[in-house]
């Protein structure tokens, strides 16, 4: 995600982990009410935090949605920091125009850029440190020095020769005795400094001079010019003095000279403000190049900018449980929580809107708000919300089910102009037809982990209206969970095998008190190791209150 200025800052409408039909379809609607209805400062982007289940792409599918933008986690990443936009310059630029640029701009650090790579940096340190140090008479050619950087740096202008050459071999050499001593230190390829001397200036091109300097903005005679391109002699004019031009020619040579190529220390636009944060502190550098994924320059960040962060900002939907969280969070702001499940482990830094509903499903208080709002319901997010209703009531057979979910999934219904309990058949059975997937792939379809009273323990959940096929599912998930159980950082694993036409639940349980959970939670006899619930359908609503009710008077 690129953040551009004056650009509208997104906020991710985003559910749990694991998600399931109804966290997808609710990131989806609500998304849309907002940009609706709050569009002046933010863009609202449906996310998920993990994979879409077979469920739910038949949904998407079916309403013709695309599945929300994954978010791997929510911590900062340099696209969340003012990005300085330096203008990168080419090596060949002179070390006074990088000067003067720095200088205007008021950067100290400069990147040096070929074809959008960077090829090194050179700071306001650097060009001083060049203007101090002692340099031979043949440093210029050793840098090899464009004309067209001496005549920008001496405000010179070009008598005689190509300013897009080279001066890249002799000397320099300042001429001031009289031409028979000159004879004795100009040597073929030397650049010389003279005044308005003709004999002197017919000496230096006749010694094999490669460049003449004549300062003072002295004339230049045509037999001088005409002799110079005879030697292949360039000749330029400056309007400076000896003394100036002696001072300023060095600044002519090029920052690649200069510059750091080695050991930069550079950062790509996804990586994170902790650990950028982290390596700025064991550095002395003012000013730090982001590249992109392509390493192409981006621009400059510094520690100032690191407090201008700009955290992502969130709206949960369809839970409240920091377990179920996308990961990074706490790195993260939190607007809005719109959910319908027991008040969880979820702590804010500022207050937010909270809506909280005792109802079947999110996406019935999704409903709600847009007739609050007096918003049209397209025909594709009504039956998004269509499907979310009837997936999380299992087609108004979970207990969780109330009036107004059902009046709620009627009125989209007609939206969408679907036939409700089709609709659901076709539903169940697309997600329920996992003959093709893994144990692992099944595993993570529906999976939330909780916390109570210092126990950590997951449930996850398979619906289907096929007892055959929970059977098959159970023979893959058995052994896949007891390998994975030392793995999955509970104490306790539960997994609901639900068969949505019988009612009833197989409960699978995995972990050393899991199955004295179990029985305390519906008083089952202390033998039964086989736990086949009847009228035990929905998570939220029985099982997890169950467990809880037993959690809160165990001690740790």
């Amino acid at each position: 995600m690129e953040y551009m200025e004056n650009a509208k800052r997104p906020v991710f409408v985003v559910g749990h982990k694991n998600p399931d039909t109804d966290s997808i379809c609710s990131a989806i609607a609500y998304a849309y009410l907002k940009n609706l209805s709050d569009n002046d400062t933010y863009e609202y982007l449906p996310a998920r935090a993990g994979q879409v289940n077979q469920e739910t792409q038949y949904v998407l599918n079916a309403f013709h949605a695309d599945a929300p933008l994954y978010l791997h986690d929510v911590m900062t990443d340099a696209r969340d920091i003012d990005i300085n936009a330096v203008e990168g310059v080419t090596a060949d630029v002179s070390l006074k125009k990088a000067w003067h640029l720095m200088r205007d701009r008021g950067d100290v650090t400069l990147p040096v850029i070929d074809g959008g790579k960077l090829i090194g940096i050179i700071t306001i340190g650097d060009i001083a440190n060049a203007y101090m140090d002692v340099y031979d008479n043949c440093i210029l050619s050793t840098a090899k020095t464009s004309y067209k950087n001496i005549l920008e740096t001496l405000e010179a202008r070009m008598v005689v020769g190509d300013k897009n050459e080279y001066f890249s071999r002799g000397e320099v050499v300042i001429a001031t005795d009289n031409p028979d001593a000159l004879e004795d230190y100009i040597h073929e390829g030397d650049m010389v400094i003279l005044g308005n001397r003709y004999e002197a200036q017919l000496c230096a091109i006749e010694m094999g001079a490669a460049c003449v300097v004549i300062t003072m903005g002295a004339r230049v005679s045509k037999t001088i010019q005409i002799f110079a391109k005879e030697h292949n002699c360039i000749l330029i004019n400056t309007p400076y003095d000896t003394f100036t031009v002696a001072r300023l020619i060095n600044q002519s040579m090029p920052i690649g000279f200069f510059m750091r190529k080695e050991k930069i220390t550079t950062f790509k636009i996804t990586d994170k403000t902790e650990d950028i944060r982290a390596i700025m502190k064991k550095k002395r550098y003012h000013d730090f190049p982001v590249l992109d994924d392509e390493d192409n320059y981006i621009g400059m960040i510094s520690r100032r900018t690191l407090l201008n962060l700009r955290k992502k900002n969130l709206i949960l939907v369809d839970h409240n449980e920091l377990s179920q969280t996308v990961d990074g969070i706490e790195f993260a702001d939190i607007l809005e929580i719109i959910d319908h499940h027991r008040i969880g482990t979820l702590e804010t830094v500022s207050p937010v809107f909270f809506r909280n509903q005792p109802l079947g499903c999110t996406a019935t208080i999704i409903y709600q708000m847009y007739q609050e709002k007096k918003a049209e319901i397209p025909k594709n997010i009504a039956g998004l919300m269509m499907a979310a209703i009837i997936s999380d009531t299992l087609m108004f057979h979970s207990p969780t089910v109330t009036e107004k979910d059902k009046v709620a999934a009627a009125k989209l219904a007609e939206i969408c102009e679907v036939d409700l309990e089709e609709f659901a058949v076709n539903m169940f059975g697309a997600g329920s037809n996992l003959g093709d997937k893994t144990a692992e792939e099944i595993f993570n379809q529906d999976y939330k982990n909780f916390s109570v009273n210092g126990f950590d323990f997951s449930v996850g959940q398979i619906n289907s209206m096929n007892s055959i096929e929970l059977g098959e599912i159970k023979e893959k998930l058995v052994p896949y969970i007891k390998e994975q159980m030392p793995n999955l950082a509970v104490e306790m694993c539960f997994f609901m095998l639900t068969n949505i036409v019988y009612e009833k639940t197989e409960l699978l349980c995995f972990g050393d008190k899991a199955e004295e959970l179990v029985r305390e939670a519906f008083i089952l006899s202390k033998s039964q190791h086989k736990f086949e619930l009847k009228n035990l359908v929905s998570r939220k609503k029985q099982l997890i209150p169950a467990f809880v009710s037993v959690l809160q008077q165990w001690e740790k």
